[in-house]
């Protein structure tokens, strides 16, 4: 199993990066709140990643044809919008659409391609 197969990879990675992104959508507000939406959204991310790469495992290869191919990347953007929005929310993050874009958007594109890969094998 290579990197780009590994759970721990993608889950490391994704929560770095999107807690590093809450972290500056939130760097306006006086700390510790960048800080709190860095270690809130670096959580979420990780448990999301995780969370969608099993969703997409377990899709892909039971939806036909090309359901198979967009019906996991639109479940698992809407998962992610809808967890991240609440949690968030939840929070008391200030900037919680502007913490929600980046995470969303690359969760989507990781989303897609990771289905695109796990389908193409089919």
């Amino acid at each position: 199993m290579g990197v780009l197969d590994s759970s721990l990879a993608h889950t490391a990675a994704g929560a770095a990066l999107m807690g590093g992104w809450a972290f500056y959508a939130n760097s306006g507000h006086p700390m510790p709140t960048p800080l709190w939406a860095a270690l809130v959204q670096g959580a979420m991310t990780a448990a999301i990643t995780y969370g969608l790469k099993q969703v997409q495992e377990a899709l892909v290869p039971r939806l036909p044809g090309a359901a198979g191919l967009v019906g996991p990347p639109l479940v698992c953007g809407a998962m992610s919008f809808l967890l991240l929005f609440t949690i968030h929310s939840l929070a008391g993050t200030p900037e919680v659409l502007a913490t929600l874009a980046v995470p969303t958007t690359v969760a989507t594109l990781y989303a897609c391609a990771y289905t695109y890969r796990l389908w193409s094998r089919g």
